[in-house]
């Protein structure tokens, strides 16, 4: 028969793993439906979100809210993320890396439909019992126009 603290620690890793899921699946919903609070709700005060070229790298939630709010929802009309693949890695307790591909669709501001490609590098870390990205790096594969498709609603 299994100890108790063993029963404990891999019920605690399969809440976390859930925890973390929620997490990439809440930064594709934020961000795609303009929902700042859940958006923001995803990372720690102290977080990094490193976009790469051409955006750059920001840090904490003054630097992520200015890039989400006064950049990036300013160059999309709308975006849809979805998240694939995500693997995940504890390193104790309340660290855990996560790996996961990300494809992209969206109207950039000006009108083009774009489609973008890109790896999501991210370390969790629990903080008084709660989840949140501490870092996320991303790796852009691809992030190209769709010429002659527009994108809208079905009529």
């Amino acid at each position: 028969m299994k100890e108790i603290s063993d029963i404990d620690q891999r019920l605690d890793r399969v809440e976390s793993r859930f925890a973390m899921h929620d997490l990439v699946s809440d930064y594709c919903h934020g961000f795609d439906k303009r929902d700042w609070e859940r958006f923001r709700a995803i990372w720690w005060p102290d977080a990094i979100w490193d976009i790469g070229s051409p955006f750059g790298s920001f840090e904490g939630s003054d630097g992520i809210a200015h890039v989400t709010k006064d950049i990036l929802w300013d160059a999309w009309l709308g975006s849809s993320h979805f998240t694939t693949n995500l693997v995940i890695s504890f390193e104790g307790d309340d660290r855990a890396t996560g790996l996961c591909d990300v494809d992209c669709i969206g109207t950039t501001s000006d009108g083009q439909a774009q489609t973008v490609s890109a790896t999501y590098f991210d370390r969790f870390e629990r903080r008084d019992g709660i989840w949140k990205i501490a870092h996320r790096k991303v790796k852009m594969h691809h992030f190209n126009p769709l010429p002659g498709v527009t994108l809208s609603p079905p009529a």
